[in-house]
């Protein structure tokens, strides 16, 4: 059975900081990109940021570029987004997603599996 679960959300004041975590299985990890993806009440889904597993490319979305970082421990099958610096705007539920043919410069693809997401809250 294929999973992504995410974790690592929460409630923080602005400038704070808080790591996701994305925990897949269930598949070929090596073999996809993860992707992680945002949506606010009200606002279409956003990509945030991605990595392939296979050469660890990666992206950011400008708005987040200098605050978050993303990385694959790919012995543990996980992808963590460490997000830094966070503004009240960054509020979401952030999804990770798992495709095999990502443009990782762009994020852009269809993506395969996808977690159930987790609430990120930032007070001003």
């Amino acid at each position: 059975e294929v999973q992504l679960v995410e974790s690592g959300g929460g409630l923080v004041q602005a400038g704070g900081s808080l790591r996701l975590s994305c925990a897949a299985s269930g598949f070929t990890f090596d073999d996809y990109a993860i992707g992680w993806f945002r949506q606010a009440p009200g606002k279409e889904r956003e990509g945030v940021s991605c990595i392939s597993n296979s050469d660890d490319i990666t992206y950011y979305r400008d708005s987040v570029k200098g605050r978050f970082t993303i990385s694959s421990d790919n012995a543990k099958n996980t992808v963590y987004l460490q997000m830094n610096s966070l503004k009240p705007e960054d509020t979401a539920v952030y999804y990770c997603a798992a495709g095999r043919f990502i443009a990782t410069m762009t994020c852009t693809g269809g993506y395969d599996y996808w977690g159930q997401g987790t609430q990120v809250t930032v007070s001003s």
